[in-house]
């Protein structure tokens, strides 16, 4: 799929499907948001599972990362604003209740600050490695603008739990870290560096969950460095209502969706299913 947005292209990975066809306006949409240095492609084992599960999935490369032209934006805020921006564009808006939005890491946040700026837009949101807070390291922020592959070696090896570590892809024959590698390492120049800041000056996550009024799942890997799980917990507590709902995902850190792919979008599933049929 390729949406113009503020003029320029965006690129978005709909599982195979065309989207355009007879029905299809119908399917619910779901909107997954990657996160810092990374690109939609890190959604391949979820979004042909849900496209095929009469949704719409999309994957989305947000400007300046994957296929996507533009700059990469400078805050969260100006990233959920795009975000609606895309969700119209695209004509994913269609339906009574907006889109439900699966954020990971950095999209976590984007995906949380658009509940809050754009509440008709989302109907609900699905959290993965996310927390209060996410500080950057300045030795990682330092490498991500002069050692990129320095940078992207240290996001590999802290953002996968010890499995990942000696093997065991989900997919045969693959090795996970250099995957997350490769990808970080072939991103745009300054893309990672910009994510990075963008993550270090969000500090309105708390206050925009205690806002948004729409069910949300939360998951969870027992083996996160990158965003603890007591981040996450603190997270979870801002909410006063009873719509959270948190998995754990044990043994697996904060590459959820490649770590334990079958884990990750059953659980995507079946929380947008709840909702729909709700």
């Amino acid at each position: 799929m390729k949406v113009q947005v503020d003029g320029n292209e965006t690129h978005a990975a709909t599982g195979g499907l065309d989207y355009s066809g007879p029905g299809m306006a119908e399917r619910p949409a779901v909107v997954l948001i990657h996160g810092a240095g990374n690109d939609g492609t890190v959604w391949q084992n979820q979004t042909r599972f849900l496209a095929h599960r009469d949704l719409r999935a999309v994957a989305v490369d947000l400007p300046g990362h994957g296929r996507s032209e533009g700059e990469p934006l400078k805050s969260i805020e100006d990233m959920a604003d795009w975000l609606a921006l895309f969700i119209s564009a695209a004509g994913l808006d269609n339906l009574d209740g907006g889109v439900h939005l699966v954020g990971h890491s950095m999209g976590s946040m984007i995906a949380l600050e658009t509940a809050r700026r754009h509440p008709g837009t989302v109907r609900s949101l699905v959290l993965m490695g996310t927390a209060d807070a996410m500080p950057v390291h300045p030795e990682l922020i330092s490498s991500s603008a002069d050692e990129l592959d320095r940078a992207a070696a240290l996001m590999a090896a802290w953002g996968h739990g010890r499995a990942a570590h000696v093997g065991l892809n989900p997919v045969p024959g693959m090795w996970m870290l250099g995957g997350a590698r490769a990808l970080v390492e072939n991103s745009r120049p300054g893309a990672l560096t910009a994510d990075f800041h963008a993550c270090a000056d969000y500090g309105e996550a708390p206050a925009a969950m205690a806002e948004v009024d729409v069910p949300t799942l939360v998951l969870v890997g027992t083996e996160d460095k990158m965003t603890s799980p007591k981040g996450t917990a603190r997270l979870v507590a801002a909410r006063s209502d009873d719509q959270v709902t948190v998995t754990r995902l044990a043994g697996i850190g904060h590459s959820m969706m490649t770590e334990d792919p079958r884990a990750v979008r059953k659980a995507i599933l079946a929380a947008v299913q709840a909702v729909d049929s709700a």
